[in-house]
C-alpha cells in the first residue's frame, strides 16, 4: 500500500479510499462471472433436482395420506354399520329370550297346575277308595255285630249269610233313612 501512496504522492493527486481502482472493479467482475456461472451450471440444477424431489415426495405422500384417510374413514363407517347391527341383533336376541323365558314360565305353570290337579284327583280319587272301603269294612263289622246282637235278642242264632245279609241291609237302611230325617231338620 506505501507503494501505491507513494506512486499516487508523485503523480500529484491523492488517492480516495472510497473509490476503488479500475483494475480491482475489472478483476472483482471477471471472478464474479466465473462465480455466477459455476453456480447456475452446476449447484442449482442439483438444488432444483432436490427440491423437485422433495415436492413430488411430499405431494405422494400427501395423495398417500388422503387415500390413506378416505380407507380408515369407509373402514370407521363400515365398523359403525356392523356395530349398529351387532346391537339391534342383540337387542332382538335378549328379545327373543324374554320371549321365551315368559313363554317356559308360562309352560312349567301349566305343567304345574296340571300335576297339581292331577295329584289333587288321584288324592281324591285314593280318598274314595278308602272310604268306601272303610264303609264296607265297616258295615261288615256293624253287620256281624248287629246279627250277633239279634241273634241274642230273638234268641236264634243268624248264621245263615243271606239272612244275615238282608238283615244287616234293612238296618243300615234304616239307619241312614233315621240320619237324612235328622240331618234334614
Amino acid at each position: 500500500m506505501q507503494t501505491l501512496t507513494i506512486l499516487a504522492a508523485e503523480e500529484g493527486h491523492e488517492l480516495n479510499p472510497l473509490i476503488p481502482h479500475p483494475v480491482e472493479l475489472v478483476l472483482s467482475l471477471v471472478v464474479f462471472g466465473i462465480l455466477f456461472f459455476a453456480v447456475k451450471k452446476w449447484v442449482v440444477p442439483n438444488f432444483e433436482a432436490t427440491f423437485a424431489e422433495r415436492t413430488s415426495a411430499i405431494e405422494g405422500g400427501l395423495a398417500a395420506a388422503e387415500t390413506k384417510q378416505a380407507e380408515a374413514d369407509a373402514k370407521l363407517a363400515e365398523l359403525d354399520r356392523q356395530l349398529s347391527e351387532a346391537r339391534h341383533e342383540a337387542a332382538r336376541i335378549r328379545e327373543e329370550a324374554r320371549e321365551q323365558g315368559a313363554a317356559i314360565v308360562a309352560e312349567m305353570r301349566d305343567q304345574a297346575n296340571a300335576e297339581s290337579t292331577r295329584i289333587i284327583e288321584h288324592g281324591k280319587a285314593q280318598i274314595e277308595a278308602e272310604r268306601q272301603q272303610a264303609v264296607t269294612s265297616l258295615r261288615a263289622e256293624v253287620g256281624s255285630l248287629a246279627t250277633g246282637l239279634a241273634g241274642r235278642i230273638v234268641g236264634e242264632s243268624l248264621d245263615d249269610e243271606a239272612r244275615q245279609s238282608r238283615v244287616v241291609d234293612r238296618f243300615l237302611a234304616e239307619l241312614e233313612a233315621d240320619g237324612a230325617a235328622n240331618g234334614a231338620r
